[in-house]
């Protein structure tokens, strides 16, 4: 058996095989509680070795999108709790996307219509998704944010480290921390986002710090083998740049290192796009020297790859050790059985992006299994 598909191990979290269900927003969580739909949708997907779910947010404030689920109420982790259940009755693993949008949101998303909060005051050029009076849905642009306060960013901190307690009271096995794909963490490390002044802005340390902050204090309150961080390096999402990206994220991994973290997620290139995409006159990113440079500061966590892997691809990384996880995204939608249909090189049911964003069981919990198709 090929190793891809053998036992391995994230931190303390035991799997049956290397391959991961990568984070994928739905919109189908109304009120921000998660369904009897979205326990049937992780339950059919429980075979990979770890399910990441889409992202959740830590707060109201940390909403960027219409219908996604939260951490931040009794209904959210009872509704997650039933969803956490159901993938652990079928064997599976199952680890939280923490996060916190910053500037891509809308006011109407906000708590009292306010404005989203991030590193800078400067409106991205990006869409959201609001959902309208008639129910249907649809893509806008981002409204105006403004500059956290100095003295409001420990609360922010605070806000990840109950989110983190909540979800292993919800009986998730381990909390993945969004930092990537130009949300607030990835506003505050990159350059072309943060304009900020104080000690959170300018030098890449400065850059840097809030990440570091919020795993100290996520670790600190789960451990660190439960603990996970995901990062885009060059992905261009949310309007998010920085001049001289190699150096900002060896910072950021080499600092990780000092944790015993149980997986590095790692998107290679443009999220659902070119995996040797560059930002401006960037030379090309370099991902093995990254993993060098973590490795070298000490670093042990699983390293997870991510953006256009396919049956081969994964395979080889996992075989040769380029990598130890391997995340699977729009296959997961299409195919519950993911796991099937690549160890017996099996042909894929192919996605329907019309369902991807908002509405029913239709594209989301009933696309055919295996024993199912003619």
């Amino acid at each position: 058996m090929a190793k891809l598909f053998q036992p391995t191990q994230a931190g303390d979290i035991a799997l049956k095989n290397h391959i991961v269900m990568a984070p994928l927003t739905r919109n189908r969580s109304p009120g921000a509680i998660p369904n009897d739909m979205n326990v049937e949708y992780y339950r059919q997907r429980a075979t990979a070795g770890l399910i990441i779910t889409e992202a959740t947010a830590i707060t109201h404030q940390g909403q960027g999108y219409a219908n996604v689920p939260g951490l931040y109420s009794k209904e959210a982790l009872d509704g997650w709790k039933r969803v956490t259940d159901a993938v652990h009755a079928e064997g599976g693993k199952i680890v939280v996307q923490m996060w916190h949008v910053g500037r891509i949101s809308h006011t109407a998303l906000q708590p009292n219509g306010g404005k989203p909060v991030s590193s800078t005051n400067r409106i991205a050029k990006a869409k959201t998704y609001l959902v309208n009076a008639d129910g249907t849905g649809g893509f806008t642009d981002t409204s105006e944010p403004r500059a956290l306060e100095t003295s409001e960013i420990p609360g922010i901190v605070e806000d990840y480290r109950k989110a983190a307690r909540a979800a292993i009271d919800a009986g998730f096995d381990g909390v993945e921390i969004h930092g990537a794909n130009g949300y607030l963490l990835d506003q505050f490390m990159r350059d072309g986002v943060n304009d900020r002044t104080d000690e959170y802005g300018g030098p890449i340390e400065n850059r840097a710090r809030l990440t570091f902050e919020v795993v100290e204090a996520v670790t600190r309150e789960i451990g660190a083998r439960r603990t996970a961080i995901r990062i885009s390096p060059v992905t261009p999402s949310g309007e998010s740049y920085d001049s001289n990206p190699q150096a900002i994220f060896t910072h950021v991994v080499e600092g990780l290192a000092r944790y015993d973290l149980a997986y590095i997620h790692v998107v290679e290139g443009q999220t659902g796009g070119e995996r040797d995409y560059r930002q401006g006159d960037n030379p090309s990113f370099d991902y093995k020297a990254l993993r060098a440079a973590y490795e070298k500061a000490g670093g042990k966590a699983a390293w997870m790859v991510n953006n256009g892997y396919n049956r081969d691809m994964a395979l080889e990384a996992v075989e040769t050790g380029a990598a130890d996880l391997v995340a699977f995204g729009k296959p997961f939608i299409a195919n519950p059985d993911l796991v099937e249909r690549l160890e017996k090189n099996l042909p894929l049911n192919t996605p329907d992006q019309s369902t991807f964003y908002g509405g029913t069981a239709k594209g989301y919990i009933d696309y055919p299994l295996l024993e199912k198709v003619a």
